[in-house]
């Protein structure tokens, strides 16, 4: 019998092979305690441009991404938007809710149609008491999370644009990106303006700098999709 998620997805979403019941938060549970995670998860699915919580809202719920992709973005005082993250399916969203602000810091917006599996608050919390583990595998990883964060500050100090996008980009198709044979292919659209959000440069200047990146052959746009040519093709 297939699982939920497979019932929910149907054939119009790619599922990561990962189950909620697998994550790192809840290793060395026995197994039927996996198999009750995962049968009691909640099930959501959202179409492409839908928001699963907005900057603000209160921060109650984790996802696991089974299917899509998500943007994480930021809204300023002056109104400035700016893209922190996009996470593809088996990645996890919603780690604010391990924190006593009780807010999402950020926004979470469908760029492709989507399917998630989690647990409210109140679900895990009640985990955690009969699994006191789960805390010690949080701190892990959300140390192993600010680490990355660092590493993505350091890429938006590179004063350079076009070093700046093409390091951007290549930490996109790193964590996003399916490898072919003529480099990895990132696996869906990116505007000027989210590369715009993700550089902190401004839309003109990445418009100019990705045809620069073109004219070089660093990158190459076929089929409306981004490519990294591999090193020695042509």
């Amino acid at each position: 019998m297939a699982c939920l998620c497979e019932q929910i997805a149907g054939t119009d979403i790619d599922l990561a092979p990962v189950c909620i019941g697998n994550l790192w938060i809840f290793k060395d549970l026995d197994p039927s305690e996996v198999e009750a995670l995962s049968r009691e998860a909640m099930r959501r699915r959202s179409v492409r441009g839908q928001s699963l919580f907005l900057q603000g809202d209160s921060a109650d719920e984790m996802f696991l991404i089974k299917g899509g992709r998500i943007k994480l973005s930021k809204i300023f005082e002056d109104g400035a938007e700016i893209t922190l993250d996009i996470r593809k399916a088996g990645d996890f969203v919603g780690e604010n809710m391990f924190s006593e602000e009780g807010q999402y810091p950020v926004s979470a917006h469908c760029l492709e149609d989507t399917l998630t599996c989690g647990f409210s608050r109140k679900q895990f919390e009640e985990l955690v008491l009969r699994h006191p583990k789960v805390g010690l595998q949080i701190i892990k990883n959300l140390s192993e999370r600010i680490s990355w964060l660092t590493s993505r500050v350091g890429s938006l100090a590179v004063t350079n644009i076009e070093d700046r996008l093409y390091r951007v980009l290549s930490i996109v198709a790193k964590e996003h990106g399916l490898a072919g044979p003529r480099g990895i292919v990132i696996q869906f659209p990116l505007t000027h303006e989210d590369l715009a959000f993700l550089t902190g440069a401004h839309r003109v200047s990445v418009t100019r700098t990705m045809k620069a990146l073109k004219e070089s052959g660093k990158i190459r746009h076929e089929d409306r999709r981004l490519i990294l040519p591999s090193p020695g093709v042509a």
